[in-house]
């Protein structure tokens, strides 16, 4: 996936608004309007890189003159001392700059981290890690990509490129009384939008499984569970088989017995939900 820069830039003028507001009242007052400066981000501690695309675009985004040459790639390893990025240009601008750069770098750092760490986890079995749509509002594009940058894949962006039946929707929609409902439901969506239904039991799993949708969602099912899911599975009759998607409690202690099941899939919504930033800092030369 490679970033759209329009519409990131439309983030980043958003972000640069909600921080500077008027203006900065310290560095107008500090530093003076045509003083150059040169600056590094440095990296504290072991992360994955994400977001260097953005840091440059945040910074030209007040000042096109100011020089931004990245160190490293996005989805490469840095250690704690390594240096990330250089600029020059007009003090000011970089100071202006600063903070917004750094909580785009370290947050979306943050997250290809995290998604690296369950990726390598599951490397020498057949589950992909996936992410949900657990994500901030308006940062769901950038954090997504981060996940992809960190060795994972993007669940569905939205409620509108895949179906997911959950819970909620066979109360409200009184789906269990009702046979055949995934063919109902194919029959109303373009050819190209997959089924998922969320099922959280072994009998739900064999109802649904006969009704052929394209994933079905394990959701919180044990490892025991999630492993005669998958026999069964296997077992069924037909060439199309459904996906199988693991989800809800795996954590990163219990993710490579999830994937030692034989599932295809499992999702983590601790991926974008709760990520800790990686810690970098911009340092003035």
């Amino acid at each position: 996936m490679k970033l759209d820069k329009k519409r990131t830039l439309r983030i980043i003028r958003a972000a640069l608004k909600e921080d500077i507001g008027i203006g900065d009242v310290t560095t107008v007052n500090t530093v003076g309007k045509l003083g150059n400066a040169k600056a590094a981000i440095i990296s504290n501690e072991d992360c994955i890189i994400c977001g260097m695309d953005i840091a440059e675009w945040t910074v030209n985004a007040l000042d096109e003159n100011v020089r931004f040459k990245p160190e490293v790639n996005d989805g490469e390893p840095i250690h704690p001392g390594k240096e990330v990025a250089f600029l020059e240009g007009r003090a000011r601008s970089i100071l202006l700059a600063e903070r917004t750069m750094l909580n785009f770098l370290c947050f979306l750092s943050g997250i290809a981290t995290k998604a690296n760490n369950f990726a390598k986890k599951t490397k020498n079995y057949k589950a992909k890690i996936y992410d949900t749509r657990k994500t901030f509002p308006l940062l769901r594009y950038l954090e997504k990509y981060a996940v992809l940058t960190g060795g994972g894949y993007n669940h569905r962006f939205g409620l509108w490129d895949q179906a997911l039946v959950k819970e909620n929707h066979f109360k409200a929609g009184k789906l269990s009384a009702r046979t055949h409902f995934i063919k109902d439901l194919r029959r109303k969506l373009t050819k190209n939008i997959k089924i998922e239904v969320e099922v959280e039991s072994l009998d739900q799993f064999r109802k649904v499984l006969g009704e052929s949708p394209d994933i079905i969602m394990l959701d919180n099912m044990t490892v025991e569970d999630a492993k005669k899911a998958v026999l069964i599975r296997n077992k069924a009759e037909g060439e199309k088989k459904p996906l199988l998607e693991a989800s809800g409690g795996i954590t990163i202690e219990n993710v490579e017995e999830y994937a030692k099941t034989g599932v295809d899939r499992i999702s983590i919504g601790a991926l974008t939900d709760s990520v800790e930033s990686a810690d970098m800092s911009l340092k003035i030369i």
